[in-house]
């Protein structure tokens, strides 16, 4: 970015500005980073500055290992009519999630659409513990879906988008270039377009979705990849979806798609 432009964006501020910015400067046909090697796939953690990386590497300092504890505690703990607990049916998490994250969102046969770890979670907390579901973006579901996609870390995306995927994966792909907004933005144009470029003190991402569960320090707290979403939409000044909506599942789809590859890193810590 030129000094001229940095100073516009520095004088107006915000998100807001940046993304007339982008707005302004996108390519006629903006670049797809699916079609890209992987080695052109880059994880959120490569834009980090040298303490927040620190801060993802060491478990001991990783705010996000707190969420890892306490569902490693609910995997063990019985809940529901059932009297089951996770471990009852899958026994060592260890052993029977190690992979599984990494190869979600997918097809579901039964819900005809798309689902993603935390909505399984809580199919299989109603369907097999006759337990009540947890509340989308509790501590509780957070820590669960944190402990289980952690257990998937340093192993690469592959989601299926094959098959019956594939229909809801091309919506996730029209969402995922859609412009939205009072801004009249698109997901692609500050992740495709402007990846690198700075914004304020923060360094533009590809929006890789590899490390969710993810600690977010301006949040302080852990957030789901639809809490994200959500956080985009309202920055776009477009009005979000709900979590767990077949808009965000479909985008999680072709965004996971468009990291393959990516290792796992949950939980990724994040500015």
């Amino acid at each position: 970015m030129n000094r001229s432009l940095w100073i516009f964006v520095a004088a107006f501020g915000g998100f807001a500005a940046y993304a007339f910015l982008a707005a302004g400067i996108a390519h006629a046909q903006a670049p797809d980073l699916s079609r890209f090697s992987v080695e052109d796939r880059k994880s959120g953690y490569v834009f980090l500055g040298e303490q927040v990386r620190a801060l993802q590497d060491d478990d001991f300092q990783n705010p996000g290992m707190f969420a890892v504890d306490r569902g490693q505690r609910i995997w063990n703990t019985v809940d529901g009519e059932a009297g089951k607990s996770c471990a009852t049916c899958h026994g060592d998490a260890a052993e029977s999630m190690a992979g599984v994250s990494a190869r979600y969102p997918q097809f579901d046969a039964d819900r005809g659409a798309i689902i993603n770890l935390e909505l399984r979670i809580n199919e299989q907390r109603m369907t097999h513990m006759m337990a009540p579901p947890l509340e989308y973006e509790s501590e509780d579901l957070l820590a669960l879906t944190t402990y289980i996609a952690g257990l998937s870390r340093g192993m690469p995306l592959e989601v299926n988008i094959e098959g019956d995927a594939a229909p809801f994966f091309e919506k996730g792909k029209d969402f995922f270039f859609e412009r939205r907004g009072q801004l009249d933005l698109a997901c692609n144009q500050c992740h495709d377009d402007l990846d690198g470029m700075m914004l304020r003190g923060d360094k533009m991402s590809q929006g890789q979705i590899n490390g969710f569960p993810f600690y977010r320090l301006i949040w302080n707290s852990v957030g789901s990849t639809h809490r994200m979403f959500e956080w985009c939409n309202t920055s776009m000044r477009a009005e979000p979806f709900a979590y767990g909506s077949e808009e965000y599942l479909n985008l999680e789809l072709y965004v996971a798609w468009r990291g393959r590859g990516l290792l796992v890193e949950t939980p990724a810590v994040r500015r």
